[in-house]
């Protein structure tokens, strides 16, 4: 039988969830009945790159010129152009695109090279919170101009489908869910680990740890993870914290971290190729972005048995119960983010009872197993009929 032919097309391979699973499925599902080609564009400064990583994984992607996160129409052109006839060679049964431009410069690439199966993943979206309201409405009319000529969207949350919907983006029965899957191995199994960060900071076993785990960009909200870490502070003054990730917002941070006199309480790491050591080490971990689809960081934490403290953002809430597996807080709110992360050190049996409860949640549902498998009957679903087909591609 002949291989049935995928083309997967991401913005870049910057450190991420969305570049971390089009390396995992494009690796997974080049063989057998597929044979997968990974397209990727260049990485900002600062961001990080997987691309070494891709390769070690077996997979050698395509850099396609021109394509990055920054709207350049220039660059954006070039990139539409090479993209296209990437794809006319190739001659794909279905295209993959993840990640806002990925998905726009992919599906009209393949709309051009009349590839007869378009599928687009929304691992977050740029529909709200990222722009003002006019440019935010121009991205809306395009996002449903290309649903329209898509034939399936996948979304990583419940929430974020119904999101979608009520943003007129699509119809109900053209959005599938299909989790977030990662490699939580290495995180369930971390536990060997612990003692080396805090070896590394100079911090006993005894000092609170809580830790931040984010590319440094605005729509995360270090700045309001510092704002609450200063709040904690002032309850609990030994408490230490740590976060692990870089961007064009590190000096920034770094000067606001001085300005609440943080100095000496809140390391920044950088980006770290191994995490598994510093969820070993840490007693709590905090998210407190703007906006998220499904966050990588609260996956591993959760998975590693680190209790989490989260905003109600996004598909956030669709991954934290309240008091169950984790805390929820008021989106842009430091205070309840410092008063939920003072409860879970102060109650450690809590915590502990939130944290197993937590990694029973993930794992397997967010393994990449699970996912690998569904996206096999996923593809071979719609190559094999692709009329929309949400229920037997997820939920």
């Amino acid at each position: 039988m002949r291989k049935r032919v995928i083309a997967r097309v991401i913005t870049r391979l910057n450190i991420g969830g969305p570049a971390q699973q089009a390396i995992a499925l494009t690796a997974a599902l080049n063989g057998g009945e597929f044979r997968t080609t990974l397209f990727a564009g260049r990485e900002d400064p600062r961001e990080g790159s997987l691309w070494q990583a891709a390769e070690a994984a077996g997979v050698s992607p395509v850099r396609v010129p021109g394509l990055s996160r920054a709207i350049r129409p220039g660059a954006d052109l070039i990139a539409l152009a090479a993209l296209t006839r990437h794809l006319r060679r190739l001659r794909p049964d279905l295209v993959h695109t993840h990640t806002a431009k990925a998905g726009t410069v992919g599906r009209v690439a393949a709309l051009l090279a009349a590839v007869p199966v378009r599928v687009h993943t929304f691992h977050g979206h740029v529909l709200t919170g990222y722009f003002g309201p006019a440019l935010t409405a121009v991205f809306r009319r395009i996002e449903a101009a290309l649903a329209r000529r898509s034939t399936l969207l996948i979304a990583v949350s419940p929430r974020q489908r119904e999101e979608l919907i009520a943003l007129g983006v699509a119809e109900p029965e053209r959005i599938a869910v299909i989790p977030l899957g990662l490699d939580l191995a290495p995180f369930l199994e971390c536990a060997p680990h612990a003692g080396r960060l805090r070896a590394e900071l100079g911090l006993s076993r005894e000092t609170p740890l809580v830790g931040a785990v984010a590319r440094l960009v605005p729509i995360k909200g270090v700045d309001l993870f510092l704002r609450a870490a200063a709040l904690l502070r002032e309850r609990l003054p030994e408490v230490r914290f740590v976060i692990a990730g870089d961007g064009p917002e590190r000096e920034a941070l770094e000067g606001l971290a001085a300005a609440l006199g943080l100095d000496g309480a809140v390391h920044f790491l950088g980006w770290r190729q191994d995490l598994p050591p510093l969820y070993a080490d840490l007693d709590l971990l905090a998210l407190s972005s703007r906006n998220e689809g499904t966050p990588v960081c609260l996956l591993e934490a959760m998975a590693a048995g680190v209790p989490v403290v989260a905003p109600s953002v996004g598909g956030v809430p669709d991954l934290v119960e309240d008091r169950v597996t984790g805390r929820l807080t008021p989106p842009g709110d430091a205070w309840a983010l410092a008063e939920a992360m003072a409860d879970v050190l102060g109650d450690r049996p809590a915590a502990s009872a939130c944290a197993a409860a937590a990694r029973a949640a993930v794992f397997p549902k967010h393994d990449i197993k699970t996912l690998i498998a569904t996206m096999r009957a996923c593809y071979t679903r719609l190559v094999e009929s692709p009329a929309p087909a949400r229920a037997e591609c997820g939920s």
